[in-house]
């Protein structure tokens, strides 16, 4: 079964749980932009609770824009505060220093195109998190069909993350910096799972596989 994702910048657990499941993805490079989704923003837990971290965009010239044409706006600083508000965040847990060298130059470089910054990302978080993918590019926008797995639309921070499009998620717990003060919080940003959990961020993973029935492209 094929498994249709979007782009997304820093995804959260979920995207890289389907991915891992999966073994094959198909990222969709000609939707339409669509705002307020994961595409431009991820999520993260800090000393206040939860915070939503946006990559902003120049402006987007009609409604047929192709996300693969977009361009990241650099008049504000984002890069320098995103990077601020991960070190706020997470300085204290437990392997934040043995990733930011990895992770620091995506706030310094200047990628021109959001699906660009986007699918290096991606690429490296599969990498540092042991999920091997085998991660392709669409060639035109399809209707993913009976036999896909489509989660284009379905990985959202506007809905559950428990119940999306058909597709159940049921998140294993991991330790977090401030789950003394918020309880745990589900379906973060994998940067959440991997400065907390390390190289077990693999195994968490697969813990989410696990409580999901298995293989959600089986």
């Amino acid at each position: 079964m094929n498994l249709f994702l979007s782009t997304a910048y820093f995804a959260p657990v979920q995207y890289f749980c389907a991915l891992a499941s999966c073994g094959q993805a198909f990222i969709e490079a000609h939707e339409r932009y669509l705002k307020q989704t994961y595409r431009t923003r991820c999520n993260i837990l800090g000393a206040n609770g939860v915070l939503s971290l946006s990559v902003p965009v120049e402006k987007v010239h009609g409604e047929k824009m192709l996300i693969r044409d977009v361009r990241i706006d650099y008049r504000t600083p984002w890069q320098r505060m995103h990077w601020r508000s991960l070190v706020s965040a997470y300085r204290s847990s437990p392997f934040f220093e043995h990733y930011a060298d990895e992770v620091a130059p995506f706030f310094r470089r200047r990628e021109t195109f959001l699906f660009d910054l986007n699918m290096k990302i991606t690429l490296l978080m599969c990498d540092v998190a042991g999920i091997r993918a085998d991660i392709r590019l669409t060639d035109a926008y399809r209707q993913a069909g009976s036999g896909a797995l489509d989660l284009r639309q379905a990985i959202s921070p506007k809905s559950d993350s428990r119940q999306r499009g058909g597709s159940a998620f049921a998140a294993a717990k991991y330790y977090q910096v401030f789950s003394q003060k918020f309880g745990f919080i589900p379906n973060l940003s994998i940067l959440d799972l991997l400065f907390n959990e390390g190289p077990e961020a693999s195994a968490v993973i697969k813990r989410c596989i696990s409580e999901n029935g298995g293989a959600a492209c089986s």
